[in-house]
C-alpha cells in the first residue's frame, strides 16, 4: 500500500499525515466537512474555544454514524429474514413431503 503526505486545515490549524494513496481525496473531503461545519457552529453559537466547535462536529458526526449503523442493521436483520422465508418456499418446492 503506497502512502502519500497530505497536509489538511481546520479551522486554520494545518494537519500533515501520510494516508494510504486511495484516501487522500476521502481525507481532504473529511477536513474540509468538519471545517465547514465548525465553522458553523461557530458563526450561530458561542464558543470558548475551537475545542468546543470540534467536539460539536464530532457528536453530530457520530449521531449521524450510530443512526446509519442502526438502520443498516435493521434493514440486514429484515433481509435475513426475508430470504429465509424464500428460501423455506424453495426447499418446499425442491423437496415436498
Amino acid at each position: 500500500m503506497e502512502t502519500v503526505a497530505a497536509s489538511v486545515s481546520i479551522l486554520g490549524r494545518t494537519y500533515k499525515l501520510r494516508v494510504a494513496a486511495e484516501d487522500e481525496e476521502a481525507l481532504r473531503k473529511a477536513a474540509d466537512a468538519i471545517d465547514t461545519q465548525a465553522k458553523n457552529y461557530g458563526n450561530m453559537y458561542a464558543y470558548n474555544d475551537h475545542q468546543d466547535l470540534l467536539a460539536m462536529v464530532a457528536l453530530t458526526q457520530i449521531t449521524q454514524l450510530t443512526k446509519i449503523q442502526n438502520s443498516l442493521r435493521y434493514k440486514d436483520t429484515d433481509l435475513a429474514q426475508k430470504l429465509q422465508s424464500i428460501d423455506s418456499v424453495l426447499d418446499g418446492i425442491l423437496h415436498p413431503v
